[in-house]
């Protein structure tokens, strides 16, 4: 599927609480936050690209770039499965986008190429979710078939049930790159991050 034809949805509206602090704002050894280095990859290979956050925020203070959306909902405090929810449900109103790739604000080493195999595989009536090493990872990359039951997502399980409920239609990219795995959950996973 062309580039065109899929929507990053990131979803950044928790509270780092395992980290202690807003880890979206951590900066990294080049200067960008934690938040800034993860939309990077999204904003240079989609055309659209959504950022969740919680309703109460104060936008400007993170430094986004103007072409990215804002979906900030008053469920978005009440876990991963709300957030998706709501942003799912701004994705169905105002795109038409055929499928979306799931983003974490936390994972800033997804490569390029990475992306470029899921895309490839990309479909409305299709789940593309990497896999490195037995494990499977982010970005997941979700048809729009599948987003009316995204859409009813709620709690804090994210698109884990939707993946098991369609587990037939749900494709594994074997992929030779840690980076879809590498999240920042604690300060002893911001260490572990190599230099950029």
């Amino acid at each position: 599927m062309r580039a065109e034809r899929v929507a990053a949805l990131m979803l950044a509206a928790g509270y780092s609480r395992r980290f202690g602090s807003d880890k979206r704002r951590q900066l990294l050894a080049d200067g960008r936050s934690l938040l800034a280095a993860s939309l990077a990859l999204p904003c240079a290979r989609l055309d659209e690209v959504w950022l969740v956050l919680r309703p109460d925020e104060a936008v400007a203070q993170l430094g986004l770039s103007d072409r990215v959306r804002l979906v900030q909902h008053p469920s978005t405090t009440q876990g991963m499965g709300h957030s998706l929810a709501a942003g799912i449900a701004r994705l169905q109103a105002e795109s038409s986008a055929q499928a979306v790739a799931i983003f974490l604000a936390d994972m800033p080493l997804i490569r390029r190429d990475s992306l470029d195999a899921l895309l490839a595989q990309a479909s409305a009536s299709s789940i593309v979710q990497p896999g490195y090493r037995g494990s499977r990872g982010h970005p997941v990359l979700i048809g729009r078939d599948f987003w009316p039951q995204l859409a009813a997502l709620s709690g804090d399980a994210g698109a884990r049930r939707v993946l098991q409920r369609n587990a037939e239609a749900v494709q594994i990219v074997e992929l030779d790159d840690p980076g879809v795995l590498q999240d920042v959950d604690t300060r002893e996973d911001w260490q572990q991050l190599p230099p950029h």
